[in-house]
């Protein structure tokens, strides 16, 4: 009988010591080493291999422009918001890893898909649920599809047996931490079992073609579960984000070999699945009756689309020695440098004043173009005089007081004056060799924050 090989890995960040430490010197964490048995059955037993397959082909160098390359053609979901996301389509062959808090719509958004792909044969395998409870749930969305099979297995080598027989164009896991390989002797969702469940899909996504989701649990930080190699290996990597008492989710990607990872998609969640919404500014931008003080409209960008958002602020009197600074989706420390800079070029008494700030809808933001926007809301507080509900802004503000450029003034200007904002305040240096003649809206030209404040207030 052979000897059982054992080793120490980090259920943090996945690394790998042959005895047990108590802080884990990758990522400092303490006590999160546990023993997981690395002993695997014989080479070529325990992972994906193509029905049919004889000898494996020996891989060469090549030169590069030897390499032949074609462009395969992305799969439309029909999802609007996803295409954006993953940067134009389903690409096939991906591997592709979706995480969010739990009931935030990951398992609701993977069946909406699965059922909207008409021509395409899906496999819906949950390792959590029942087919009859993925049942209950598909019946109260409004589309269906014939093609769409479910299956309710953990077991790798069980998947696999039933991906051969039935060939899937496109392949869901719910959820990676549910599966378990037989050749790895650990718990599912421990470190070696989600590298090896893994490296198995990947290695049959990228043989076969088959695009390959994975929905992946969350730890109580936000981050996705399990080690971090989990997020190196698959090629793009999806965040669902979002209040799950709240309506709207939003869904963001940190990492796409495929496209851009600066786009963002945002839903509503309803009683029939999530629905696309198509024009986000709308709904982040609150219907008042009245004007309030503290109150800013700023124009931003998430990849390549112009969304405004509403920016609210609250400074007063600090009732204790220390004075607050509390901010919510906005970067504190750009918060306490805009607060610096206002007391020291503006003149304005924030040393002994509590200051609150918050990004309407729930949103999370770090576009420098909304500087302007943040420092007219704390001056509207400070002096409680309301901005105007018909005025956005959109500019960087710097260190000396000065207003500076953003990028691609053209889409914000036009986004503001699609919803119907009369006036925009940007820096003057962003609009040379602009034509502002074909804009309806009025656009306020200012290269110092004391210019803003004469004009505005």
């Amino acid at each position: 009988m052979a000897k059982i090989k054992t080793s120490f890995f980090c259920q943090n960040c996945g690394a790998q010591s042959p005895k047990w430490l108590g802080k884990c010197p990758s990522c400092g964490q303490w006590n999160t080493y546990v023993e997981e048995i690395i002993q695997k059955e014989e080479s070529g037993k325990g992972t994906w291999k193509p029905s049919g397959s004889g000898t494996k082909k020996t891989n060469t160098p090549k030169k590069i422009k030897e390499v032949n390359y074609e462009e395969q053609a992305r799969w439309v979901t029909g999802d609007p918001e996803l295409d954006r996301v993953l940067g134009g389509g389903i690409v096939p062959g991906s591997l592709v890893l979706i995480g969010g808090e739990p009931g935030i719509g990951k398992s609701t958004l993977m069946l909406q898909i699965a059922l909207t792909l008409s021509g395409k044969t899906i496999l819906y395998v949950s390792g959590e649920e029942s087919e009859a409870q993925i049942k209950m749930r598909a019946d109260r969305m409004a589309v269906s599809n014939p093609d769409c099979y479910v299956l309710s297995e953990t077991n790798t080598q069980q998947i696999f047996q039933q991906v051969e027989l039935l060939k899937p164009d496109f392949l869901v896991i719910d959820s990676i931490q549910t599966l378990n390989s037989q050749y790895v002797e650990s718990a599912a969702g421990s470190v070696s079992q989600v590298r090896e469940c893994t490296a198995e899909l990947m290695k049959f996504a990228k043989e076969t073609g088959t695009p390959v989701f994975l929905i992946g649990h969350v730890t109580k930080e936000g981050s996705i579960a399990g080690p971090k190699v989990l997020e190196h290996m698959v090629d793009t990597v999806l965040q669902f984000e979002g209040d799950r008492h709240l309506t709207y989710r939003i869904l963001r990607t940190s990492k796409n070999r495929f496209g851009s990872t600066h786009e963002l998609g945002i839903y509503e969640m309803r009683v029939d699945g999530l629905r696309s919404v198509a024009n986000p500014s709308e709904i982040l931008l609150t219907q008042r009756e009245e004007v309030l003080n503290g109150v800013a409209i700023g124009a931003m960008l998430e990849g390549n689309r112009p969304l405004l958002i509403e920016i609210q602020s609250l400074v007063s009197p600090a009732t204790y020695g220390t004075p607050q600074r509390t901010s919510t989706g906005h970067d504190a420390k750009r918060l306490n440098m805009l607060l610096a800079v206002l007391e020291k070029r503006g003149g304005m008494r924030l040393g002994n004043q509590d200051v609150f700030l918050n990004v309407a809808g729930g949103m999370r933001v770090d576009d420098p173009g909304l500087d302007l926007a943040v420092c007219a809301s704390l001056i509207s507080s400070y002096e409680d005089t309301p901005v105007s509900e018909q005025i956005c802004f959109a500019g960087e503000v710097g260190l000396g007081g000065e207003v500076r450029a953003v990028s691609r003034i053209e889409n914000r200007i036009s986004e503001a004056e699609k919803l119907g904002f009369k006036k925009i305040v940007v820096s003057k240096y962003a609009v040379k060799g602009l034509d502002l003649s074909k804009f309806k809206i009025k656009v306020i030209q200012v290269s110092k924050l004391e210019e803003m404040y004469q004009l505005i207030f």
